[in-house]
């Protein structure tokens, strides 16, 4: 809104300075300074209301070190990532843009559901919480309107001839070059984009107008998939936040240059038109993740519960989805996919062996895998830093895919 407000005095009144809101790079330091402070400041307020009323974690014996102490720490923590996330948005970003409105949408959708399954487990005490069928409903859903809106709304396009179609014709409509397409990027392969449509050229001519088949399933998986890796790594303190922030920083570095022709074409990589709006609103989430890790590392006075990590993961899903990243996320986000494979590699080899020898074995001491060091006698502390490691080093990775091909 101040966005607006400034874009207003500049052109009405010519105020000096208000012409500085147009830039994608000052209204992402606003919000992330902005997000960074609500996050710390009234961050503590939310978490002493939250203990007035009983808001805390139940703690399940696993028979891990510290375990019992965690018992009562106000959760539902992931009130403050949303709010945090949401009012430097609303203030700075551009209201109007389909991908800015996607994420707000997603992090609603998410952060209600999230909301259910906590709320359930601590007034209902119902430990289970919200059944699975309907989180997997609610993630399905969502896949459902992203998806379709990525593929059949308007302004989500991408230009791919943009160096001489820039220096030739400058100051002209451009909008003609840019082009519905459901191409993504494949990393580390000279020839890097990949369309879904092709899946389906065996049906002949036309077969494009069907992409919309493989396109909108492939965006359920991922956000079904990501949102439950998030969810999973949120079992010690710090992990998910941190590791969060460093995959969401990496996807913000990605956007910024997606959405800017310059750099797009400096990277050879595919020009997104208006999805570099979205720099403000990642950066006001990284403020928002930082901040809360202020309150959740060891020993943490809040968890973030359901509603911070299933919508960390939705947006995380969303945003990379966007900008044609969404095959990077199994190096991005490889801490999601080493603790997903944990918990189905120990519940699947767990089931077999059962049914094999009538007795069921395990892979790990205890998934998801950051259990599994717990039980190993190591401190949440170390494993969690070593983890934060691990995630910078695959962010890294992620980023050298840009010219490494």
């Amino acid at each position: 809104m101040l966005y607006y407000l400034f874009q207003y005095l500049d052109k009405a009144f010519d105020v000096p300075g208000a012409g500085v809101f147009q830039y994608i790079t000052f209204r992402s330091a606003m919000a992330f300074i902005l997000s960074l402070a609500i996050a710390t400041i009234y961050g503590k307020k939310i978490i002493n209301f939250l203990r007035k009323q009983q808001v805390g974690e139940t703690i399940r014996e696993l028979g891990l070190e510290g375990q019992t102490q965690k018992a009562g720490t106000p959760t539902m923590g992931g009130i403050i990532i949303i709010l945090a996330t949401l009012v430097p948005v609303f203030l700075f970003a551009r209201l109007e843009n389909i991908y800015v409105i996607l994420l707000i949408i997603t992090t609603l959708w998410m952060g209600t559901i999230g909301f259910i399954d906590d709320y359930i487990k601590i007034f209902k005490k119902d430990k289970e919480g919200l059944k699975g069928r309907f989180k997997v409903i609610g993630q399905v859903g969502l896949g459902l309107i992203v998806g379709s809106v990525l593929y059949f709304h308007s302004g989500v396009t991408v230009r791919k001839d943009t160096m001489g179609a820039r220096v030739k014709i400058e100051n002209v409509d451009t909008k003609f070059l840019q082009e519905k397409s459901t191409a993504t990027t494949i990393p580390f392969l000279k020839n890097n984009e990949f369309d879904y449509a092709k899946v389906l050229s065996f049906m002949g001519d036309g077969y494009e107008k069907w992409a919309w088949l493989i396109f909108i399933p492939v965006v359920i998986f991922i956000i079904t998939a990501v949102s439950n890796g998030a969810n999973l790594t949120d079992g010690i303190d710090g992990l998910a936040a941190g590791t969060s922030a460093i995959s969401v920083l990496t996807l913000g570095i990605f956007t910024f240059l997606s959405g800017n022709i310059i750099f797009s074409d400096y990277l050879n990589i595919m020009y997104i038109p208006n999805s570099g709006e979205m720099t403000i609103y990642i950066a006001a989430f990284v403020g928002a993740l930082v901040g809360f890790l202020w309150y959740n590392t060891y020993p943490a006075t809040v968890f973030m519960g359901d509603t911070g990590s299933l919508t960390i993961g939705g947006i995380i899903a969303v945003i990379a989805i966007a900008i044609r990243k969404e095959l990077m996320i199994p190096i991005l986000c490889g801490i999601f996919l080493a603790e997903n494979l944990s918990v189905v590699l120990q519940v699947s080899y767990f089931k077999y062996t059962k049914k094999k020898y009538g007795e069921g074995r395990r892979i790990f001491l205890m998934s998801p895998l950051h259990h599994h060091y717990q039980k190993k006698g190591y401190h949440e502390s170390k494993i969690v830093t070593r983890f934060w490691i691990v995630g910078i080093l695959l962010a890294i990775f992620t980023l050298v895919s840009l010219k490494l091909r």
